[in-house]
């Protein structure tokens, strides 16, 4: 009875994450199709049309401004990565090495920020870029998502760092080392897979969000692709769902060979850290 129990619970494991696979795949094939297809309409009988084409993709590159979106977002995305990064490095390794007033306090106010959406704070954002001339500007963007990162990274990367023996400090210490050479030739080598983590989750963010550009990125030159792919579709005049659907496919491959190359540090970031606070 045990054992028949035992294959249902497998049986019904295996469905769900069949059922997961298929509501996944099922959007990513349409929209390839969607971008292929000969027209320029969503409602088409097939998923995947039997004259495919790729006028889609030359018109995207040729007719908009579709390569000064991708730099732009990748301009902010690579500023983003690095600023964030060394923003959650620093401020992971103070919580995990120093002890000082406040400590618990500071760690438990990030904890608590993590719980409220970004996008609650967009109007003190909005006012606060706008008293200091950054509005309208990448530097303004980038130090929303740089700022925003702290929250979010510092208890996973503090969680790795922790596990780290201190002993390996020590004896640094005793050779004469700084805290600062301790961090960045003993404690950042060690943490290439925490590291990884937060460096893509910050560099992908600019090419995902669409709230934070719409509001911040008023002039048409700075605009990142969210922005440009949705102006595309926004109007009642505009009907580019399939050069839209092409723009789509091009900014999630980038992001999926990002993810595919580095999987295994993701995977070692995600965990790390996990069996010490």
């Amino acid at each position: 009875m045990s054992k028949l129990l035992n294959n249902l619970v497998v049986i019904g494991i295996y469905t769900v994450f069949a059922a997961l696979l298929l509501t996944t795949i099922y959007p990513l094939i349409w929209v390839v199709g969607t971008s292929l297809n000969p027209g320029n309409t969503l409602m088409v009988s097939k998923m995947f049309p039997d004259q495919p084409t790729i006028a889609h993709y030359v018109d995207l590159i040729r007719n908009t401004d579709f390569v000064l979106w991708f730099t732009n977002t990748l301009t902010i995305a690579i500023a983003n990565a690095v600023v964030s990064t060394a923003l959650v490095a620093a401020t992971a390794y103070a919580f995990s090495r120093f002890r000082f007033k406040g400590r618990q306090q500071g760690l438990m106010a990030l904890l608590i920020l993590q719980m409220f959406p970004g996008f609650l704070s967009i109007m003190a954002i909005f006012v606060l870029l706008l008293q200091t001339k950054l509005l309208d500007t990448h530097l303004g963007l980038i130090l929303i998502y740089a700022g925003g990162s702290i929250s979010m990274g510092t208890w996973g990367m503090k969680g790795h760092f922790d596990t780290i023996p201190k002993s390996l400090e020590e004896a640094a210490y005793i050779d004469g080392a700084s805290h600062t050479e301790t961090l960045f030739k003993i404690i950042l080598p060690l943490s290439l897979p925490a590291i990884t983590f937060v460096a893509l989750n910050s560099f992908i963010t600019p090419f995902m969000d669409f709230i934070l550009p719409q509001i911040v990125l008023r002039s048409s030159e700075k605009m990142t692709l969210a922005q440009g792919l949705y102006n595309m579709v926004a109007t009642e005049t505009n009907s580019s769902f399939t050069t839209f659907a092409a723009g789509a496919v091009l900014v999630a491959l980038p992001i999926t060979i990002l993810y595919m190359y580095f999987q295994k540090y993701l995977i070692h970031g995600i965990t790390a850290g996990a069996d010490k606070g």
